[in-house]
C-alpha cells in the first residue's frame, strides 16, 4: 500500500502557504485602498486589488473593523521590527532618527485607522496595548542605545515619546503635510540637550 502521508503532509503545507500569501496579499491591498480611499472604501475594491474574490476578504475578516484592526497591526509590527534593522545598518542616533520618521510617517498616513480606534468596537479594543506593547520596547532599545553612545539625554520616556510624536502628527488646516516631520526633527533635536557622556567614556570636553 502507498504511503500518502507525506503526500499529505506537503498538500496541507502548501494550501497553508497559499493562504498566507492570499492573506498577505489581502492586507497590502487593503492598506493601499485605506490609504487612498480610506477605511470605508468598498470591499470589492480591496479584494479586486489584492486579486481574490470577496468571498476570502469575509472569510478571512467577517467584520470591516477586523480588516481595520488587522492591517493596523501589520503596520505596527513592521514599524517595531524595523527598529532592529536600523540598529544594526546605523549608529545609535541615526537609527534613532530614521525609525522615529518612520512612526511619524504611520502615525500621519494611518489617520484614518486611527480615528477607529475610538470606535466602541470589540475589534478595536486590544489595539492601544498592542500598539504600546510593540512599539514602546523597540522605542527604548534606541534610545538606549543613544544615551549610551553620548547622543541623546539619558532621562526619556518611550511612551511619553510615542505620545508627543502622535500629537504632533495630529492635522493642522493652516500647514502643509511636511509640518509633522518639521516638528518631529525639531523634537528630535531637543533630545540631544544634556545628552550623557559616552558609556565606558570619561568626562565630555565642553
Amino acid at each position: 500500500m502507498r504511503n500518502d502521508v507525506p503526500f499529505v503532509k506537503a498538500m496541507k503545507k502548501t494550501n497553508r502557504a497559499d493562504a498566507q500569501r492570499n492573506l498577505d496579499s489581502l492586507l497590502e491591498a487593503a492598506k493601499a485602498v485605506f490609504a487612498e480611499s480610506g477605511v470605508d472604501a468598498p470591499v470589492r475594491e480591496i479584494a479586486s486589488r489584492a486579486g481574490v474574490g470577496i468571498a476570502t476578504v469575509y472569510r478571512h475578516f467577517p467584520q470591516r473593523s477586523e480588516l481595520i484592526a488587522a492591517v493596523y497591526r501589520r503596520e505596527i509590527d513592521a514599524c517595531a521590527a524595523s527598529a532592529q534593522e536600523l540598529a544594526r545598518e546605523h549608529e545609535a542616533f541615526e537609527a534613532l532618527t530614521r525609525w522615529l520618521h518612520r512612526f511619524t510617517s504611520l502615525i500621519a498616513t494611518k489617520r484614518g485607522l486611527a480615528a477607529s480606534l475610538n470606535a466602541q468596537d470589540p475589534a478595536y479594543q486590544a489595539l492601544p496595548a498592542y500598539f504600546r506593547q510593540h512599539l514602546e520596547p523597540a522605542l527604548q532599545s534606541l534610545l538606549a542605545a543613544a544615551a549610551a553612545a553620548g547622543r541623546v539625554r539619558d532621562d526619556v520616556d518611550a511612551y511619553e515619546l510615542l505620545r508627543g510624536v502622535g500629537n504632533l502628527c495630529v492635522p493642522v488646516a493652516e500647514v502643509g503635510p511636511g509640518y509633522p516631520r518639521r516638528m518631529v526633527d525639531l523634537l528630535i533635536d531637543g533630545l540631544r540637550y544634556g545628552a550623557p557622556a559616552p558609556s565606558g567614556s570619561g568626562p565630555r570636553r565642553r
